[in-house]
């Protein structure tokens, strides 16, 4: 692995140290140094600049406050009404209206109220359910973030590799140019090699300009990911180098068992419209009500009057029975249960979905991770084919064809490399936004 890397890539670790100074590759100039991302950097930066992720983090904050509102219905209350009645006197001076007890009625009384009423138990713990579920769809929507982050971070890692690849390929075709034209002048070869090669050194010369767009366009896409303000002036580091295993089968069925979001969501999608029906059933029940009340009611604005005492109290019981409400209750209670019927089979889908997708991401992970062996033995061969060939064309025994096809395929197989060490981290992210990190 060490020879490998030596053999294939020392331009490419000059080239991202080119980046870091500002060199080689465009970019917006700036006096100052550039910013090194890590991949956690980024993925921590998305996270903050993300208005998907900050929208879903806004809902799971108001289910959690909706949870709190539900929780203080089921909760005793404490109120204060300060109040002074005045009413037209009548000529014996007392109060015209006889639903008030005098001319100057002064009240200031504190009120606690209790409700015991099934359908706000069933509600708070609905509420309950609908806050774990928005607190499901906020990793959601995080997980499905760091896919993104690790496809664009690892994605302008390798458009640096295959620039850098570009500038050997550009730099092999340019000195395989001079030789034909050498080897022409001496009688060598035909003249036709010569063009031959020059062909080939237009084709890298523009495979070079494309890749230098690439580039920036990678840039770019990662840029508007982890920055607030666009800055285009950073550096990342090339950790491909570093993959991560693959647990077995069982071990991430477990764990996608136990943390997979989208689960969560249908599982608490059917524990609120469980608590949604019994919360419509009870509207058949009584509800039970009671009030105590403390304070002044008299005449004058004081504790005593004439020496009386004006500071008492009263309490009181209500009793509600629903009797008739022209079926409305009744279409409550279907609406609720056809809501519940809905989310129970949408469990039922998650879970088949699961399944399906974790045994595809999975063999996805355990492919493109084999099939990186294949691959870097190919460019080791690719390397060495165009080594070989080019010193079989100096000495007259291989073809200028032979030479341009060694050429293409060394640049073939460093690319179909490098993509496929993106295929492998990108195919663990997937992965990961089922089972959470492992």
């Amino acid at each position: 692995m060490r020879g490998f890397r030596n053999l294939i890539f020392p331009a490419a670790v000059c080239f991202i140290a080119s980046i870091g100074a500002g060199q080689t590759v465009p970019a917006d100039a700036s006096s100052s140094a550039p910013a090194t991302i890590t991949l956690q950097d980024a993925i921590a930066r998305a996270k903050a600049n993300s208005p998907d992720v900050h929208a879903a983090m806004t809902d799971a904050g108001i289910a959690q406050q909706d949870k709190v509102q539900a929780r203080a219905t089921l909760l005793p209350s404490l109120n204060y009404n300060s109040q002074i009645v005045y009413t037209q006197p009548a000529l014996d001076s007392l109060p015209r209206f006889i639903a008030n007890n005098g001319v100057r009625e002064y009240i200031a009384i504190g009120n606690a109220h209790q409700e015991l009423n099934v359908a706000d138990l069933a509600l708070y713990r609905r509420s309950i359910a609908l806050a774990e579920l928005a607190r499901a769809k906020a990793e959601i929507a995080q997980r499905g973030l760091i896919v993104t982050v690790v496809q664009n971070y690892y994605g302008f890692v390798v458009a640096q590799r295959k620039y850098s690849t570009s500038q050997m390929a550009a730099a092999e075709a340019t000195r395989f140019f001079d030789i034909s034209q050498k080897l022409e002048r001496g009688g060598e070869v035909a003249h036709s090699d010569a063009i031959k090669a020059h062909l080939q050194l237009n084709d890298r010369e523009r495979d070079l300009r494309e890749s230098s767009l690439n580039l920036e366009r990678a840039r770019v896409a990662l840029a508007l990911l982890i920055f607030p303000d666009f800055n285009q002036n950073f550096s990342v580091v090339d950790d491909l180098r570093l993959p991560d295993g693959v647990p077995s089968y069982e071990e991430v069925e477990k764990l996608a068992k136990q943390n997979n979001p989208d689960l969560a969501v249908a599982l608490s999608a059917v524990k609120a419209g469980n608590f949604e029906v019994q919360s419509a059933k009870a509207g058949y029940l009584p509800v039970l009500g009671f009030d105590y009340n403390y304070g002044i009611d008299a005449p004058n604005f004081a504790t005593r009057t004439n020496g009386v005492r004006n500071l008492g109290y009263s309490a009181a019981a209500t009793l509600n029975l629903p009797i008739w409400n022209w079926g409305a209750t009744h279409s409550k209670v279907k609406q609720s249960i056809l809501r519940r019927d809905q989310a129970k089979l949408e469990l039922t889908f998650a879970q088949r979905k699961l399944l399906g997708q974790l045994k595809l991401l999975y063999q996805e992970a355990q492919t493109s991770s084999a099939e990186l062996d294949l691959l870097r033995q190919s460019a080791q061969m690719a390397t060495e084919s165009l080594r070989l060939t080019t010193l079989r064309y100096q000495g007259g025994e291989a073809t200028v064809l032979e030479v341009v096809d060694a050429q293409n395929t060394l640049a073939q197989a460093r690319n179909a490399f490098d993509d496929g060490e993106v295929r492998y981290r990108t195919a663990l992210a997937g992965l990961q936004t089922l089972t959470g990190s492992f």
